[in-house]
């Protein structure tokens, strides 16, 4: 194709036009660091020259483990910008989950911030890749100020960007392939249905290592807005900046949301600037919808995975909705709505890959395509192949189809627990469990929570003369796998199972759904 008419996209090339567009404007306010859109660009520049210093060649990966601020914003524009590919890795997991993710993806420098710095040397410790550690602040800055600027030109927007790592369906995380052109049009997308633009400022409550922060990296970016980093979510704190920033803009699961209007700081009058909240995961309750709405806060639920960069899918808000009530609009909001933008039509389908009726009634699978999915799984072309059998990617959970063309779902094909927004897989806990040597037989669901929207909790089966304690167990397991991921509760009983030996989840499920045994949550980390 002539280069007169085309050029590869990357959405590196936002924070490019940014910084001569809206060079003076502030870009990033990190605590006490704050750098404008030209001093971005210098840093973002100077990281991708300092990569190359390192040995870092175009291909390479380099992971980035930190939570919310500059770093993880400069990495996610810095290492593309070397030509390299970016390796988001989750501050919540385990020392052992974290070397897998560096031995699978084959990384060669971890970029990390100081709070996690024990975690990173001790994931990379127990790799066998041995990726070289870069820590936030002396050693950081000395990279940055030693390097000459650099910029790899993107040859083919097709090419991989990012490896973004699930929690494991199935226990063993999949690198989820991310291309240029994905990102920039999905960029496009979350920037246009959420109407950021220069005066924007955006508050960092979605983790930026999830799905690259749903894409709003590079949308907050490509709109000159503020990004406003918050490394952990502590209501009070939020508020704070809320106020302080003119915040506009902000993502998270619904619990986010329900922290922040629980704090004594929420406000009881009608917030301005005016906020819009983007909740995935969970949809909002009434309760929860009618106290934003009373602060000030528009909602509007998502819905996506890591395989489809965030969001695929919104509730397109309708201008006829603005006159209903909270209990009405609940209920609209409450679906997961259409296809984003830059998507193709949302389909439900049934076994044989037919599209089901749009009768609010007929149950199938949410299927999808197109420029937001991803280009498949790293180092696993059976698993990519299963995920599409014919070019539509099988998200794994069941959906009615409205027929206005909006989905709802009804259940989830997976054994998958959402709680807070992160993905637990059942099998993965379960197998922690059994490790116990009390434990015969165990099984993990999903309780509902009202603050989480899920937890896991467990039913045990003990070894004939063993014994163990509920308390036992959950320490067991959080010395394992990520602590969020340990059971809430333990119950000790025989397992229901079919007649084939099965366990019969649909009953636990029931079980926990009757639970009325209040538990204190312990503290994420």
């Amino acid at each position: 194709m002539s280069g007169l008419s085309f050029e590869p996209l990357t959405p590196t090339s936002f924070l490019e036009r940014s910084a001569t567009v809206f060079a003076r404007r502030l870009a990033v306010v990190d605590g006490e660091v704050a750098f404008t859109y030209a001093e971005l660009w210098e840093r973002v520049r100077r990281l991708a020259g300092g990569l190359a210093a390192t040995g870092v060649r175009p291909g390479d990966r380099v992971a980035a483990l930190s939570a919310n601020g500059h770093l993880l914003l400069e990495a996610t524009f810095g290492v593309p910008a070397a030509g390299a590919i970016l390796v988001p890795m989750n501050i919540r997991l385990s020392p052992g989950e974290l070397a897998y993710i560096l031995d699978h993806a084959e990384v060669s420098v971890l970029l990390h911030d100081a709070e996690h710095a024990g975690l990173a040397r001790a994931a990379s410790e127990a790799s066998g890749s041995r990726p070289r550690p870069v820590c936030e602040g002396a050693e950081y800055e000395s990279l940055l100020a030693g390097a000459e600027p650099r910029l790899v030109p993107v040859a083919d927007e097709l090419s991989p960007l990012s490896i973004n790592y699930t929690s494991g369906t199935t226990g063993r995380p999949k690198g989820v392939v991310y291309h240029h052109r994905g990102a920039y049009l999905q960029a496009l997308a979350m920037a246009m249905h959420t109407r950021l633009d220069a005066a924007s400022g955006y508050l960092w409550t979605l983790p930026m290592f999830h799905c690259h922060g749903w894409c709003f990296p590079w949308a907050v970016t490509l709109a000159g807005a503020r990004h406003v980093c918050l490394r952990k979510v502590e209501p009070g704190h939020a508020w704070r900046l809320i106020h302080e920033q003119r915040i506009t803009h902000l993502c998270g699961a619904p619990t986010v949301l329900t922290s922040l209007l629980a704090h004594p700081a929420a406000p009881t009058d009608p917030l301005e600037p005016r906020l819009l909240a983007c909740v995935g995961g969970a949809p909002p309750s009434p309760v929860l919808l009618g106290r934003a709405l009373r602060a000030g806060i528009d909602v509007i639920h998502l819905y996506g995975l890591t395989e489809t960069y965030g969001p695929a899918v919104i509730c397109q808000p309708q201008p006829e909705w603005d006159v209903l009530d909270v209990g009405e609009l609940a209920g609209l909001t409450a679906r997961q709505g259409v296809a984003n933008v830059i998507a193709q039509r949302i389909r439900v389908v049934d076994e044989k890959g037919g599209d089901v009726p749009a009768d609010a009634a007929t149950i199938g699978e949410i299927a999808v395509r197109g420029n937001d999915v991803m280009v498949g799984y790293h180092r696993d072309p059976e698993a990519t192949a299963r995920a599409a059998p014919d070019g539509w990617f099988r998200t794994g959970d069941l959906a009615v189809l409205h027929p206005d063309g909006y989905v709802r779902l009804v259940d989830r094909a997976k054994d998958v627990i959402i709680s807070g927004g992160e993905n637990i897989a059942s099998v993965e806990v379960e197998n922690a469990l059994v490790s116990h040597p009390a434990v015969e037989e165990a099984a993990v669901v999903a309780r509902p929570d009202a603050h989480w929207g899920e937890v896991p909790v467990a039913y045990v089966s003990l070894a004939t003369g063993a014994s163990t304690t509920e308390d036992e167990l959950i320490e067991h397991v959080r010395g394992r796998i990520a602590h969020f991921k340990a059971p809430k509760a333990v119950s000790f009983c025989e397992l229901p199972k079919t007649s084939t030996g099965k366990i019969q989840k649909t009953v636990l499920r029931e079980r926990a759904a009757r639970t009325d045994r209040a538990r204190p949550e312990p503290e994420r980390s």
